[in-house]
């Protein structure tokens, strides 16, 4: 996908962003739920690029190498006066914690080191950067707030996040740095959700045969938060049964049937937050087919309850192969080598999910024996039904495309994005204090 040529524009009574390392565009996707206006999407990965431009028409989306001079340039020009740059910087080298080395000084932070040096070039009123929440385990916190400062233009706070806390189903934590330029003279907003995360959990009381949602710890006013996880119509805690149950009679079809008449996948809707899902779709709905997997995962999960995983198995359905069939590497123990909590995981519907990965297998459907759709995963990281994942239509190799094939570029692009409510929530925090 070419560079799209530069585009003028002439509103700016909304607040506007670029979005760098934007992924499929979750952080971009929450803004714009928020009111803001998207100029530009930057990403390496031309079949997440083909997704961004799919879904964001009003923006340009800049497929390439942020390092690249041409790229920035090109970045710089349809910025103008943006408001607001955010993004995800990849940030591999925690090794400096060891060798005393600063993170924005090591070479494998070359993508974070042009995110700084681009803000300072920009200098928007405002920025947001999201990472990984081990940064703030590795010691490195105080080093990027201060990286972020740009020599002390900006505030800059960082407060690590859940998304389950801002009403997505899922468990899935950020370390988030927001920043305000300093000659606005006020200082960037603390969040504070719903605090379910840390009070509920998946446990399994004394005396029972299943696992049920209980308190993990009782912490003020936490009495309120299992009534608003029981309650379909209530949107500040979400379960998977909330987010997906509508979709609960897909089928494993293989990759043939991605698009199909809503009519054929969605039930009625059950609760809020599936209501809030279907908004802008009409007559289709794409990526809801079902990866097909094989007789001896199938057999694995219907002897594992929800919320289970391959500790609930019993020992004749260990062995490597079960029914025959001869699939994957022979590990030679004749036992299955997946021996981990993160094997044969089965949703619970009572409670949000489990943090997703880039793979359909890593989790699977509470009731039927199955994986689930890219539409699913999308549901419970918030992203609405009309948000399509797609992937660029040039075959073969192409730079920063990564290997996998079409169907596992759409699970990874879910699975590697900003849940698009915690987005939505951030902006609006923002929103409270910045001026227009």
């Amino acid at each position: 996908m070419p560079p799209s040529r530069p585009v003028r524009h002439t509103r700016r009574s909304r607040r506007t962003f670029v979005d760098l390392f934007a992924g499929a565009g979750g952080i971009s996707e929450g803004l714009r739920q928020a009111g803001w206006l998207p100029l530009a999407g930057t990403d390496l990965d031309p079949d997440a690029c083909a997704t961004y431009q799919s879904n964001f028409p009003e923006a340009v989306t800049i497929w390439g190498d942020l390092r690249d001079m041409r790229l920035r340039r090109q970045l710089i020009e349809q910025a103008g006066n943006v408001s607001v740059v955010v993004g995800g910087p990849p940030c591999q080298g925690f090794s400096q914690v060891r060798n005393h080395v600063r993170l924005i000084d090591d070479p494998k932070n070359s993508l974070y080191r042009q995110f700084v040096k681009l803000l300072g070039k920009l200098q928007p009123r405002a920025f947001i950067m999201e990472n990984v929440p081990g940064m703030a385990q590795m010691g490195v916190v105080e080093q990027v707030e201060s990286d972020l400062s740009c020599r002390g233009k900006y505030r800059v706070h960082a407060m690590v996040l859940d998304a389950a806390d801002y009403g997505v189903p899922q468990t899935r934590k950020r370390i988030v740095f927001i920043g305000f330029h300093r000659d606005l003279g006020i200082s960037p907003p603390h969040l504070i959700g719903t605090g379910a995360s840390a009070a509920i959990s998946l446990g399994r009381p004394p005396a029972a045969d299943q696992r049920a949602v209980v308190f993990s710890q009782q912490l003020e006013g936490a009495g309120d938060l299992l009534t608003w996880l029981a309650d379909p119509w209530d949107e500040r805690v979400v379960t998977v049964e909330q987010a997906i149950g509508d979709m609960a009679d897909l089928a494993a079809s293989g990759y043939r049937s991605d698009r199909q008449l809503v009519g054929d996948v969605l039930g009625e809707p059950a609760s809020t937050y599936q209501k809030a899902m279907r908004d802008g779709i009409h007559e289709v709905i794409d990526n809801v087919a079902v990866p097909r997997i094989n007789a001896d995962t199938q057999a694995r999960l219907s002897a594992i309850p929800p919320g289970g995983n391959y500790l609930d198995l019993p020992s004749h359905l260990t062995a490597r192969y079960i029914t025959g069939l001869r699939w994957g590497q022979d590990n030679g123990s004749g036992v299955l080598s997946r021996k981990h909590f993160y094997a044969y995981r089965r949703l619970h519907p009572d409670i949000w999910s489990w943090t997703l990965n880039t793979k359909a297998d890593s989790v699977y459907h509470w009731e039927a024996e199955r994986s689930l759709s890219v539409r699913e995963f999308a549901r419970l990281q918030s992203f609405p039904d009309r948000y399509v994942f797609t992937t660029d239509v040039r075959r073969g190799p192409l730079p920063g495309r990564i290997d996998g094939g079409a169907a596992h570029s759409r699970y990874r692009q879910v699975g590697n994005a900003v849940p698009p409510l915690l987005a939505r929530a951030i902006a609006g925090a923002i929103d409270e204090v910045l001026p227009d």
